[in-house]
């Protein structure tokens, strides 16, 4: 499997997501697990909020693995806090931090996280409290690095003003079909084209990678917000047109296609999982160890849709 750089060490280029494991029974949760270790990976990504009540996915992950102590030592377990659905808000609080991480704890049943992401913005967040929350989680040996999801550069740099801990990562929505965070600043200053909004505060995929945060792909074969795959999808025939050609050439399935144009960028970003079948786990990390040519991968980018001016 190949590796990319993950703070002051490295990590998988491929992350198995367990969001929707919550209706799964425990021999389905084992198969996808050893399906990804025998894969290469060994990160594994939850949130508090994965499964209609705080903590069920991640509960559903202990209990149907029964990690020993060796084996927990083995894996990177990341998760996720600060949605709070039952009121409709997020919540960066010292409280709701801290009081999240323990629960995660005891759903995970490890005294660890490895990875704790700050999951979506807070409008009203107060940095001291956060950077009180992290001291005290690392102070505690609760938590051993720390990040964010879906931020942009001036909400990280705000939590940069009292947070000293390195910001490990930036989970960020990203697929062919849904890439802003890349087709923007290629159409910079073309007023008359969608493409030039800018929607992330402005060249997040650039500010993470000179600041060493690693990206981390969400929905990578989604085509936009919740809408479905691309991949098989007839409303992109001319897309899966060229993603089976190169499947063919190269000797992988079209998801590993869709992996490799994501692991293919020079950021060395994860690509995060959804998918609860084994066979597309061992796609995907296929497709992590391929590497795209630069005209493969624009020829991909530009079928999805992108302008290239």
């Amino acid at each position: 499997m190949k590796t990319v750089p993950f703070g002051s060490t490295t990590a998988p280029a491929v992350v198995a997501g367990m969001m929707r494991i919550d209706d799964k029974d425990d021999a389905h949760i084992r198969s996808l697990y050893e399906a990804a270790r025998a894969s290469g990976i060994d990160f594994f990504d939850h949130a508090d909020i994965y499964g209609g009540s705080m903590h069920h996915c991640e509960e559903r992950f202990a209990d149907a693995l029964q990690l020993s102590a060796s084996e927990r030592d083995e894996i990177v377990l990341q998760t996720k806090c600060g949605i709070v659905p039952a009121q409709g808000m997020f919540d960066f609080s010292y409280d709701h931090i801290v009081g999240q991480v323990e629960g995660s704890l005891r759903a995970l049943r490890t005294d660890r996280l490895d990875v704790l992401l700050l999951h979506r913005p807070d409008i009203l967040v107060e940095p001291q409290e956060v950077a009180r929350a992290f001291d005290d989680l690392e102070a505690a040996g609760k938590v051993r690095a720390f990040g964010v999801s879906n931020h942009t550069p001036r909400q990280i740099d705000l939590l940069r003003t009292a947070v000293r801990q390195p910001l490990v990562a930036n989970q960020l929505q990203l697929s062919l079909t849904h890439a802003p965070i890349l087709a923007q600043p290629v159409a910079a200053n073309m007023a008359a084209h969608e493409q030039s909004v800018v929607r992330d505060g402005g060249g997040i995929v650039e500010y993470c990678r000179i600041n060493g945060i690693t990206i981390q792909a969400w929905s990578p074969f989604q085509d936009g917000f919740s809408h479905g795959v691309f991949l098989g999808n007839p409303a992109y025939a001319e897309l899966n047109e060229v993603i089976d050609r190169l499947a063919a050439a190269h000797d992988v399935t079209p998801l590993a296609i869709a992996t490799a144009w994501i692991t293919r960028h020079p950021a060395g970003m994860q690509v995060v999982l959804g998918t609860t079948t084994p066979q597309r786990v061992r796609d995907a990390a296929a497709g992590a160890d391929l590497e795209l040519s630069r005209p493969e991968w624009y020829e991909l980018f530009r079928v999805a849709g992108h302008l290239l001016p």
